[in-house]
C-alpha cells in the first residue's frame, strides 16, 4: 500500500496539517453532501414530513456518532503520546480495547431502540403524524449501526496509522454509494422513507468493512491486539477505556449536544410553527452537519500532530499546530456563513418545493442560522486543542457551555424576546457566548504562562 509520509515529530507544521486537513476536509464534506442528498432524495421524494420524521430519528443516530467519535478521539489522543513515546504495542491494546467498549454500548443502543422503538421515538419529540414514517426510518437504521461505529473509530485510527488519504477514501466510497442507493430505492423502486433507511445501512456496512480490511492487510503500526482473558486484563481495560471516554467526552457531547439542540428545536418549532416549522429547521439540522463537518476536518486534522508533540514534549510545535489551525477555521467559518446568507432560497429548494409551507421559514431562518459557523469553527478547534493536550475537564466544560448550558435557555427565552426569529438565533447565541468564554480564559492563561 502506498502509505502517506508523515512524520509528525519532525516535519514541518504547515505541510503535516494541509496533509491531514485536505483529505480529511473532502471526506467529511462527502458525508455532509450525502447528508444533503438524503434530505434532497427523501424531501422531493416523499414529502416534508418526511424530512421531520428523519429529525426525529436524528439525534439517536447522533448519540451513535458520539459513542463512535468519543472512543475514537481518545484512543488516538492516548495512541499518539504511546507512539511518540515508542510504545507500540501498548497503541494497539488501545485500539482493541476501544473497539470491544464501543461495541457493547452500541449493542445496548440497538438493542433499546428494537424494544422500545414508541417510546423512544416520542421522546425524541415524535408526534402521532409523523410517528409511522419516524418508526419505518429507525428499525431499518439500526442493523448498519455496529458498521458504523467500526468506521467512526477507524477514521481517526487509519490518520494517526498515517494514512488520511485512505480515511478518505472509505467516506467517499460510503458517500456515493448512498446517493445511489438513496436516488434508487426513493424513486425507481419507490420505497419511501424506508428505501433511504435502507441505503444508509448498507453504505455503513460497506465503509465498516473497509476499516477492518485496513486493519488487517494493510496498517503500519496499529493493528488488533489479542486481549489476554484474566482479570488483571479486565481491569486494565476498564481503566484504559474510562481514560479514553474522558478525553473523548467532549466530542460525545459535541453529537449530543446536535442530538439536543434536535430535541430541543423540534419541541419549539413545533409549538410554535407546527410541523411545517419541523420541517423548515429539519433543513437547517441536514446543513449544520456541513458546518460540522468542515469544522471539525480542522480539529480532527490538528489532533494527532498535537498529540505526538505533546508527549514528545515539543511545546513549540504544539503551539504553531494551534495557530495554523485557528486561521484555517476562521476561514472555513466565514465562507459557510456567507453562503448561508447569500444561498438561502437555493438550499431551501435543495430540499423542499417552492410552494411548501415550509419553504419560506426556512428561508427566512437560514441565514440567521448561519451566522453560527465562524463562532462554532472557532470552539470546535479550541476544544480539540484541548483533548489533544489531555485537558479533558476543560474541553468537557466549553462543550457543554456551547451546547447545553447556553443553547436549551436559549432556545426557551428568545422566542420570548425576539418572536419566531428567536428560535434560530438559540444556536448563534449560544456559539457565540462560549466563543466569549474560551477566548478570554485563553488569554488568561497565556499571560499566566509567560509571567
Amino acid at each position: 500500500m502506498d502509505r502517506d509520509k508523515l512524520d509528525f515529530g519532525n516535519g514541518e507544521i504547515n505541510s503535516l496539517f494541509k496533509a491531514m486537513f485536505f483529505p480529511t476536509l473532502i471526506g467529511m464534506v462527502f458525508n455532509s453532501v450525502l447528508n444533503i442528498c438524503d434530505g434532497m432524495f427523501v424531501g422531493h421524494g416523499v414529502g416534508s414530513n418526511a424530512l421531520a420524521a428523519i429529525n426525529i430519528v436524528a439525534p439517536l443516530f447522533l448519540l451513535c456518532t458520539g459513542i463512535g467519535l468519543m472512543f475514537g478521539i481518545g484512543a488516538s489522543v492516548i495512541g499518539s503520546i504511546r507512539l511518540a513515546e515508542g510504545n507500540v504495542k501498548a497503541a494497539r491494546i488501545i485500539m482493541t480495547q476501544a473497539y470491544i467498549a464501543g461495541a457493547i454500548i452500541f449493542g445496548l443502543v440497538i438493542l433499546i431502540s428494537l424494544l422500545f422503538t414508541r417510546p423512544v421515538l416520542y421522546t425524541l419529540g415524535c408526534s402521532p403524524a409523523l410517528e409511522e414514517l419516524a418508526s419505518d426510518y429507525l428499525l431499518w437504521l439500526l442493523p448498519g449501526l455496529v458498521f458504523f461505529y467500526l468506521q467512526c473509530v477507524g477514521m481517526m485510527l487509519i490518520r494517526l496509522d498515517g494514512s488520511p488519504k485512505y480515511a478518505m477514501s472509505v467516506q467517499i466510497v460510503a458517500a456515493v454509494l448512498n446517493i445511489f442507493l438513496d436516488w434508487l430505492m426513493v424513486f425507481p423502486l419507490g420505497m419511501g422513507i424506508k428505501g433511504a433507511s435502507i441505503a444508509t445501512s448498507i453504505s455503513c456496512i460497506v465503509a465498516g468493512l473497509m476499516v477492518i480490511a485496513y486493519f488487517l492487510f494493510f496498517s503500519d503500526k496499529l493493528k488488533f491486539y489479542r486481549l489476554k482473558l484474566s482479570w488483571k486484563s479486565f481491569r486494565l481495560s476498564l481503566r484504559n477505556t474510562g481514560y479514553m471516554a474522558k478525553i473523548g467526552l467532549a466530542t460525545f457531547i459535541a453529537e449530543l449536544a446536535i442530538g439536543i439542540m434536535m430535541v430541543t428545536g423540534n419541541y419549539m418549532f413545533l409549538s410554535y410553527l407546527d410541523e411545517a416549522g419541523v420541517a423548515a429547521f429539519s433543513i437547517g439540522c441536514y446543513l449544520f452537519p456541513l458546518i460540522f463537518s468542515i469544522s471539525n476536518a480542522v480539529a480532527q486534522s490538528s489532533q494527532p500532530i498535537i498529540s505526538f508533540n505533546y508527549g514528545a514534549g515539543y511545546l513549540e510545535r504544539v503551539r504553531e499546530t494551534l495557530r495554523i489551525a485557528l486561521t484555517t477555521a476562521c476561514i472555513c467559518g466565514a465562507f459557510i456563513s456567507i453562503g448561508m446568507w447569500l444561498g438561502a432560497p437555493a438550499l431551501a429548494n435543495v430540499f423542499i418545493s417552492s410552494a411548501d409551507s415550509a419553504y419560506s421559514l426556512a428561508v427566512k431562518g437560514l441565514p440567521i442560522l448561519g451566522i453560527c459557523a465562524l463562532f462554532f469553527a472557532v470552539n470546535i478547534t479550541f476544544i480539540g486543542y484541548y483533548q489533544s493536550r489531555e485537558q479533558s475537564i476543560r474541553s468537557i466544560i466549553y462543550m457543554l457551555l456551547r451546547g447545553v448550558v447556553f443553547m436549551i435557555p436559549g432556545f426557551i427565552l428568545l422566542p420570548k424576546i425576539f418572536g419566531d426569529t428567536g428560535l434560530w438565533l438559540a444556536i448563534p447565541v449560544s456559539e457565540f457566548l462560549t466563543l466569549i468564554v474560551i477566548v478570554s480564559l485563553f488569554r488568561i492563561n497565556s499571560k499566566k504562562a509567560v509571567g
